[in-house]
């Protein structure tokens, strides 16, 4: 049984419309209404985000450039500008700061908002979604849409609901009902592979996953079998947390020409490795575990990770990591991207607790 406090929260999830597309038309007018991709390119590359007229065909965000106009041979790419959308993150975050100090950022577009205890001291939810997505329309010049609901799980699946431009609100009472007649591959954490397996299990909306015990699903899904059963039936206690902690730091890059050589590719690892150490000065963090992405030209994907008995986040020692890794295997093709990461950070959670008060939703 939940606590009445946890029961009692307002959580709001924003989620900003398209985001990077929407930045890149609100600032070049001649690409409004037309189909535009941000990143990638008709011959290279992967979708970062796509214009709803866009997606109208197809194009989504990870699908290659190649596929993307091949979907929508009208498709505008448009290069990334990743410091504009930190800039405009960064007012939209603003606004949220007036409202509330629990503000858990996701992304650059997204945000869960804990109002329960709010700086306007409205006790509505809704009301205070409302405003919040009005005033980034008026001052920002973008839409967003926003989920309201008791717990973090709920409040991310109803952003989506009513998107662009909306918002939908899960009372207490409606949460139950509410993810029963959910469909499975609309929970948040469900995968596509987790979809077909819930399939094959005759799994199809909450109301079956519902009905399955807990000793099945953690058969079937392991640990995530757990959180499976305790989402459906609304529990999911997790606090906003306002200090995020990064699990990972990485850098990586896609390359115009597919590198065969592995000393060429070491080159860029390089430079990458730079890119790198100064991400890690920037978050004050060291890390233990270095991991080394491949992404073939046949678009497979394969990592090498080694951890080390002590953190690291100086560019040398991760190059001298990274070297190990690279010969540590034969290349099976040429490589089209390569990345490298550092995880097992030196962060530690501070853990706090927040006093709850009944309201209206």
């Amino acid at each position: 049984m939940q606590e009445e406090s946890v029961l009692n929260r307002k959580i709001i999830h924003v989620d900003m419309d398209a985001f990077y597309a929407s930045v890149e038309q609100m600032d070049n007018p001649l690409l409004r209404g037309k189909p535009i991709a941000v990143g990638g390119s008709e011959n290279r590359g992967v979708v970062a985000a796509a214009s709803y007229e866009a997606r109208k065909f197809g194009v989504r965000s990870a699908i290659s450039g190649v596929m993307a106009k091949k979907n929508c041979p009208e498709l505008i790419f448009v290069r990334p500008r990743f410091d504009r959308y930190k800039e405009i993150s960064t007012k939209i975050h603003k606004i949220f700061h007036e409202y509330t100090d629990l503000v858990e950022p996701l992304s650059l577009d997204e945000a869960y908002l804990d109002v329960t205890n709010n700086k306007k001291g409205n006790p509505s939810a809704t009301l205070l979604a409302q405003e919040i997505r009005q005033r980034i329309f008026n001052e920002v010049g973008l839409t967003a849409s926003a989920g309201i609901s008791v717990n973090k799980f709920v409040a991310k699946i109803a952003s989506d609901y009513n998107k662009p431009n909306g918002q939908k609100t899960v009372n207490p009472d409606e949460v139950i009902s509410f993810l029963e007649e959910l469909p499975i591959r609309k929970f948040y954490g469900v995968g596509k592979v987790t979809t077909e397996k819930m399939y094959q299990l005759g799994i199809f909306t909450g109301v079956e996953l519902k009905s399955k015990s807990l000793e099945f699903l953690e058969k079937h899904f392991g640990k995530s079998g757990s959180f499976y059963y305790h989402v459906v039936r609304g529990i999911h206690n997790s606090e906003v947390k306002s200090n995020r902690i990064t699990k990972s730091v990485a850098a990586e890059h896609t390359f115009d020409v597919n590198l065969s050589s592995e000393i060429y590719m070491l080159e860029q690892l390089e430079t990458i490795a730079g890119a790198l150490e100064r991400r890690l000065k920037k978050y004050n963090v060291a890390g233990k575990t270095i991991t080394l992405k491949i992404k073939y030209s046949d678009f497979t994907q394969q990592t090498r990770s080694k951890t080390l008995p002590y953190f690291i986040s100086d560019k040398a020692l991760i190059v001298e990591v990274v070297k190990e890794l690279l010969y540590q295997e034969r290349m099976k093709d040429s490589v089209r991207l390569l990345g490298i990461s550092l995880s097992n950070l030196n962060t530690e959670e501070k853990k706090f607790v927040v006093v709850q008060l009944k309201f209206d939703f």
